[in-house]
């Protein structure tokens, strides 16, 4: 460490992006991105219609390497600089996070440098941290391809979870429909550019458990309606327009945001409880770049008087930069677990609260 300033290399291969960064991090100044490197996977996996987890832990085990020479070379640093080595350890499907933690093990061990196993779901919740130096308390919305919670972030390894998905996130809901409907992966984009030019009201779509109190969500009855909805077309046309397509996701699209904005606005009640100096609602993932759902977000914040964060959009999905800096604060707190390097595909951040999904042999998914 050179002047109060920890040089930190991390490591991400979580799901389907293979990323590795170097940052120059301080508790006195802004962090210093000095490098971010992500290989994507979607060449690999679209003739799938989705991530295959195997095709997709051989490509982290050929990438890493690769990745991480990108990040030093970018970042003008050696090896035998780095003070500090994070590493993605869960969740995630575990092929691409095992390989993801005995490369980073491998690489520590290599250089005699300190590790410390991050999280992935931390890493996106102190993203606003490292990129807008966000003071804690918080409220932070995931919203991705695999996860989706309401989070109240106290300090480094201190959340609570408000509530989230008890079934699909949001973001493979947007997969899953724009599949449905023909349109290209991934399938986020895809339904946002398709709706702006559809009626968001030609369809009833439901509101999954906007009936019911509290901040958790569901997204998979949305999915079999809209099966539904284009099963009819299909039968009475004989098949679906180009018209149909852009109605049937902007009417999507606007569900999805309805009940996300709704959700929100029970968060930001549980959220002021706290009576936070600087109120700040922050959202990271990748289904935070849907025009749509940002906008309205936005116009909630405003209602409310609480200030309105989303990092740039590089750092809302998948990357390395945000494990790097999770690394640093963790290291920096004193608050280093050894059993944190253990690969593992289920690590709910708020173990205090009973599973959302599913409970079974590996542990609560979320």
């Amino acid at each position: 460490m050179a002047d109060g300033k920890l040089l930190v290399l991390g490591l991400e291969s979580s799901c389907d992006d293979t990323a590795a960064a170097v940052l120059r991090v301080s508790t006195e100044t802004d962090t210093e991105i000095l490098s971010s490197v992500v290989s994507g996977q979607t060449d690999l996996h679209k003739d799938f219609g989705g991530v295959v987890p195997e095709i997709a832990a051989r490509a982290h085990a050929e990438m890493l390497d690769l990745c991480v020479e990108q990040a030093l070379d970018q970042a003008c640093v050696n090896l035998e600089d780095v003070d500090l080595i994070g590493v993605t350890s869960g969740p995630g499907l575990i092929g691409g996070v095992l390989s993801g933690v005995m490369s980073a093990k491998a690489i520590a061990m290599g250089a005699q440098k300190p590790l410390v196993g991050v999280n992935h779901l931390a890493g996106h919740a102190l993203t606003p941290r490292m990129t807008d130096a966000i003071e804690y308390p918080y409220l932070m919305l995931v919203i991705s391809g695999g996860h989706c919670q309401f989070l109240i972030v106290k300090g480094t390894n201190q959340f609570v979870r408000l509530g989230g998905t008890i079934d699909d996130a949001p973001g493979e809901a947007f997969d899953k429909t724009a599949r449905l409907l023909g349109l290209p992966q991934p399938g986020g984009p895809s339904i946002d550019a398709t709706a702006r030019d559809g009626d968001p009201t030609k369809f009833t779509l439901p509101r999954p458990l906007l009936d019911r109190e509290g901040c958790d969500m569901s997204f998979s009855g949305l999915k079999t309606a809209v099966l539904r909805v284009r099963d009819e077309i299909v039968r009475d046309k004989g098949g679906l327009h180009q018209s149909d397509v852009n109605d049937i996701a902007s009417s999507f699209q606007r569900a999805i945001s309805d009940v996300l904005v709704e959700k929100t606005r029970r968060a930001i009640v549980e959220y002021f409880k706290l009576l936070p100096q600087t109120p700040t609602f922050t959202v990271a993932g990748g289904v935070a770049a849907n025009s749509e759902i940002r906008a309205k977000l936005q116009d909630l914040c405003a209602d409310h008087s609480i200030a309105f964060n989303a990092p740039p959009l590089k750092y809302c999905t998948d990357n390395a930069a945000m494990i790097a800096y999770a690394a640093a604060e963790i290291y920096m707190n004193d608050l280093v677990d050894p059993t944190h390097l253990v690969a593992r595909p289920r690590w709910p951040l708020d173990q205090s609260k009973r599973p959302l999904i599913a409970h079974g042999k590996k542990g609560a998914k979320a």
